[in-house]
């Protein structure tokens, strides 16, 4: 039998300076995106983002549980957590609580991270994150599936902990490891249960999705039991029209990391008929989910590939 791709949707809790995201109408195109049959929708997250301009930004966590209270069917995913910055005993409650709010429709991508003012404003040792993220996802994996938990994870001396209630999924919530290097790849094959990327090509990602699964292989893992998500910008609309703003828009907002394969050449961008062509490169990739960031969020855009895009792609 075939894989479904499913497809969910990015949401905007973060802005530039001086816009300020507005945490009602951010529940607002929640609700919409629910409503158009989006299967996901997916948050940023960080604690402090860039100087001048900055980036104010909405918690991911805060906002997925009000978005949890205010909606029904939609699967609410953090894409991606950074988790090194999170005290994970703390977060493991957190969590587990947004998965009930929500009634078992939570889905994390997390990361270690790569802002270093914001690491050092925390208090967390930047150059250790790869180790504390390690640490971190052995601790909320005890807590969230395990009655008992007695060990010393660091700094973090667990004495015959409980955490109840448990998460209404079982074992817990799916997690999916956000990155690019070797050791995240490896990570994602065998600490998570997947691999999330953002703006990545279909040769890229496939590349590095081969990877994953020969990680696992290695590790004794099957591969067929992990889960893959790429998040893709998209403008539906005459290209001669819409490249150059959107092209604009990709340099001025986001960022690339000049390590990974991240690059504005993932742009979905065109006709209803060119993007379905251009994402079905993806689709036979074999990926699990497609999150589309559209272009400036506009709700004629989300509507558009409701509407005109993810039917024709489920058709084909």
């Amino acid at each position: 039998m075939a894989k479904t791709t499913e497809f969910g949707i990015a949401l905007r809790n973060f802005q530039a300076y001086p816009d300020v995201p507005d945490p009602q109408q951010l529940i607002k195109f929640a609700q919409r995106a629910e409503e158009l049959g989006y299967e996901s929708l997916w948050v940023w997250d960080h604690i402090l983002l860039g100087v001048d301009p900055c980036f104010p930004i909405i918690d991911s966590l805060t906002l997925l549980s009000a978005v949890a209270a205010t909606t029904k069917t939609i699967k609410l995913g953090t894409g991606i957590l950074v988790l090194p910055l999170r005290n994970p005993v703390t977060l493991a409650k957190q969590l587990t609580s947004i998965d009930h709010i929500s009634n078992g429709r939570l889905m994390l991508g997390m990361a270690a991270g790569w802002y270093k003012r914001e690491f050092d404003a925390v208090g967390v040792d930047f150059h250790k994150r790869g180790d504390i993220m390690d640490l971190n996802l052995d601790i909320l994996n005890s807590l969230m599936t395990e009655d008992w938990v007695t060990g010393e994870f660091g700094p973090h001396n667990l004495r015959q902990a409980r955490m109840f209630p448990k998460s209404v999924q079982k074992p817990r919530p799916p997690l999916l490891i956000g990155g690019y290097v070797d050791r995240v790849l490896k990570r994602a094959a065998l600490k998570g249960d997947g691999w999330l990327t953002y703006f990545y090509t279909a040769e890229s990602f496939t590349a590095d999705w081969t990877k994953v699964c020969n990680f696992a292989e290695e590790g004794g893992k099957d591969p067929s039991t992990l889960i893959s998500a790429n998040q893709l910008p998209i403008v539906v609309g005459p290209r001669a029209k819409v490249e150059g703003p959107m092209n604009e828009w990709l340099r001025t907002e986001w960022d690339f990391a000049k390590w990974s394969k991240s690059t504005p050449d993932s742009a979905i961008m065109g006709t209803p008929e060119e993007c379905v062509e251009q994402l079905q490169a993806h689709i036979d990739t074999g990926i699990d989910r497609i999150i589309f960031v559209p272009y400036r969020y506009e709700m004629e855009q989300v509507e558009a590939i409701a509407q005109e895009i993810i039917p024709r792609l489920k058709a084909s």
